[in-house]
């Protein structure tokens, strides 16, 4: 079967996924139709924004599905999605939907990867949101080119029914690439973020150590969030969420109540241990994730005390990523633990040393803040053992990911979360 795959051109398998997906959409009698379909696409903050979405929906009283990295919810039951797959293939996806319709859902929220979009996956599938956090470098191992992975992101506003929605982060670099393309199809277009002209617009924006808060204006109101979820990135993917709230009818009050009791999901900024130092564990693998998370760790340390960082890159992945998450990361940690992270049968050693030419001109000591530890259990041990009370030790690129892919060919049971307890209390 591993021949077959390597041999047959990703163009036939992407028509494949288009005929099954076609295939059972007609034979589950179109379920997308019968329901309001939110699609959340973007490289970083597509599961949080489409969690956002569906508590704000669920709050308000709608009967709501969801399909995400980490689960699939409808009704009651809860469904885990897979390894390292975000969108399902189109005949779980078409049955998750049939399933829904069966349970007389209303709404679904999907998280709809670029991959998803390139290889039809979605296929047969009606969307009335389409709904993008932000474009920024990852994938480009398989998208070759920047503009060839925006316009496959664009591919989702095609899916959008007529008269449908397409949100937009006004403040991303895609936005004006993404505006235009929206002017093709009979859609409307709705910004958010915190420039002036966005429709819907953050202000007075404030973070401390435990609360995120900023006032939202739109159409002549005002309303003031509060979000347990920290981070400027997460006040993007709030703002996301409220635009479809508020362009699906529901009242500011109702979408305050549900973002104020929102916890944060496993492995996005999953705190292990508060005292006498703290351990997170964050899905953060691009760039941008990256940056976006080490900023907000350094907001909760006090200026004496140190970011210990414990990553690595994919392999068989962008490799271009790689140097530029090693100068993020000599940037803003102050010690840094270079490991595995589904090496895919590509040598530890040569990634790692790929990630450190990014490193080269940030003044760390190889041993003293700079190490390179292969196995990923040993690099959590290393740093927990660094860490001084008072310290931060943030552990990224898995999050709630439960397997890890050593060789290429198979799929290990794997959890950071698992790992940091056993050593916490050995």
């Amino acid at each position: 079967m591993d021949f077959f795959s390597k041999v047959i051109p990703q163009k036939l398998k992407n028509y494949k996924h288009l005929l099954v997906s076609k295939y059972y959409s007609w034979r589950y009698e179109h379920p997308s139709r019968k329901l309001k379909v939110i699609g959340v696409t973007g490289t970083d903050g597509k599961t949080t924004t489409a969690n956002l979405i569906y508590a704000i929906l669920k709050s308000a009283g709608y009967r709501v599905g969801l399909v995400t990295t980490i689960n699939a919810r409808i009704g009651k039951e809860e469904i885990p999605t897979g390894f390292h797959v975000t969108t399902p293939g189109p005949k779980e996806l078409q049955y998750f939907l049939k399933l829904m319709v069966e349970r007389d859902l209303e709404y679904v929220v999907l998280e709809t990867t670029s991959h998803a979009l390139d290889q039809h996956r979605v296929g047969g599938i009606q969307y009335d949101f389409a709904v993008y956090t932000n474009i920024t470098h990852e994938h480009l191992d398989y998208h070759k080119t920047y503009q060839n992975y925006l316009e496959t992101k664009a591919r989702l506003m095609k899916r959008v029914a007529k008269g449908g929605i397409v949100v937009l982060n006004r403040d991303d670099i895609s936005y004006d690439s993404l505006y235009e393309i929206a002017h093709d199809y009979p859609v409307k277009v709705v910004s958010y973020g915190f420039k002036k002209d966005s429709d819907i617009r953050a202000v007075d924006y404030n973070q401390d150590k435990n609360i995120n808060q900023f006032l939202v204006n739109y159409d002549s109101q005002e309303f003031d969030v509060r979000l347990k979820l920290l981070g400027g990135y997460n006040a993007y993917n709030a703002l996301a969420a409220i635009s479809v709230a508020l362009n699906s009818g529901i009242k500011p009050d109702k979408i305050v109540r549900a973002l104020e009791s929102f916890q944060s999901l496993e492995g996005r900024w999953e705190v292990i241990q508060k005292k006498p130092f703290q351990v997170i564990v964050d899905f953060a693998h691009t760039p941008n994730a990256l940056e976006k998370a080490l900023e907000v760790a350094r907001t909760q340390i006090d200026s004496d005390h140190d970011v210990i960082l414990v990553f690595g890159c994919a392999g068989k992945r962008d490799v271009n990523k790689r140097p530029m998450m090693g100068e993020i990361s000599g940037r803003l940690a102050n010690k840094v633990i270079l490991t595995a992270e589904d090496p895919r049968g590509e040598s530890v050693e040569e990634i790692n040393r790929q990630i450190a030419e990014g490193l080269r001109n940030s003044g760390k000591r190889v041993n003293k803040e700079l190490f390179g530890v292969l196995d990923r259990a040993l690099a959590i041990k290393k740093a927990i053992t660094l860490a001084r009370p008072g310290d931060l030790v943030l552990i990224t690129g898995k999050g709630h990911e439960k397997s890890m892919n050593i060789d290429g060919k198979n799929e290990i049971s794997w959890s950071d979360q698992d790992i940091v307890k056993r050593v916490l209390s050995s």
